[in-house]
């Protein structure tokens, strides 16, 4: 299988914002994600990478691109991924009348990936009845990006992958993924990129499929939490649910499956149940900790929206 993903300035991240380490890692994470959703294992990566003439090595000081290479590579050697080639350009500074303008970073991630014939993960094989897990928690990403726009000079110095930072530095989730397929556990699965909202959708949608969600299921994030605290957003459930970039599995399986806690070392969660498409019913119901149902509508994040 082949993947691949844009990194874009000002949409994807912020040169004033986030280190050069962390746009590297990320990079490569958008990738290595969806590999892991597909229940893949990555073969190979491929960058091309167009930057403003300003970013190129000078002097004795390691430049931009060094540094966001040295974020790629550290986690291509976490996941034995070889960089096996691409190619690099210089961002145009002029816009198509010759005006100066800005140029812009651009970074595009193409990942190789192998999967065992008909083990591959696909988001349009989930079944009525499945039971509907993600990986991990969910809304920190967001909740981060949001501390991050607040206090950008706090994050400059976090230029390693650590925990506790899922939007600077994401874990893409290829053991569960490797371990899904090759035990056939699941039917379906997706990576949660654009919001576990929007990225559920996508599964009804490919799968002829309705689904409902158990609020006091879905595992929110600390830093959501916090966020919800601080005042900064009006519901931590609201970023776990439409956040994005968690980069966290959702897959579903069938209901007679036990399955345990923990996948390759990450704990799991069932958070609601496939349904069958009825003609006045919503392609996704939220179940409110008070019992009551509610359609859900996709908030996550869409280009061209």
């Amino acid at each position: 299988m082949i993947t691949t993903d844009l990194s874009l300035e000002q949409v994807h991240f912020r040169r004033d914002w986030h280190p050069p380490e962390s746009v590297g890692h990320r990079c490569l994470a958008r990738g290595l994600s969806d590999v892991a959703a597909m229940g893949a294992r990555p073969l190979a990566a491929f960058l091309s990478l167009a930057i403003p003439a300003e970013l190129k090595l000078s002097g004795q000081q390691r430049s931009w691109v060094v540094r966001f290479l040295e974020g790629l590579l550290a986690l291509a050697a976490r996941h034995k991924v070889p960089l096996a080639g691409g190619d690099t350009a210089q961002s145009p500074e002029f816009d198509c009348h010759g005006r100066k303008s800005a140029a812009m970073v651009s970074a595009d991630i193409v990942l190789l990936g192998s999967a065992k014939r008909g083990r591959g993960l696909l988001r349009s094989d989930a079944r009525a009845g499945d039971i509907i897990y993600v990986t991990g928690d969910l809304g920190g990403a967001a909740a981060e990006l949001i501390a991050l726009s607040r206090r950008p000079e706090q994050f400059t110095k976090l230029t390693t992958a650590q925990k506790n930072h899922p939007h600077l530095y994401p874990e893409p989730r290829v053991g569960v993924g490797l371990k899904l397929a090759s035990t056939r556990m699941a039917h379906a699965a997706i990576d949660v990129s654009d919001g576990l909202s929007t990225d559920l959708l996508h599964v009804c949608e490919e799968s002829g499929l309705a689904a409902e969600l158990d609020a006091a299921a879905i595992p929110v994030h600390a830093l959501a939490t916090q966020a919800e605290q601080d005042g900064w957003v009006p519901s931590a459930l609201g970023l776990a649910l439409h956040g994005g970039e968690d980069y966290e599995l959702l897959f579903t399986a069938p209901k007679r499956n036990s399955l345990p806690r923990k996948i390759a070392g990450v704990r799991i969660h069932p958070v609601g149940q496939m349904k069958p498409r009825g003609p006045r019913r919503p392609r996704i119901v939220l179940r409110e900790r008070n019992g009551q149902t509610q359609a859900l509508e996709p908030g996550g994040w869409e280009h061209f929206r």
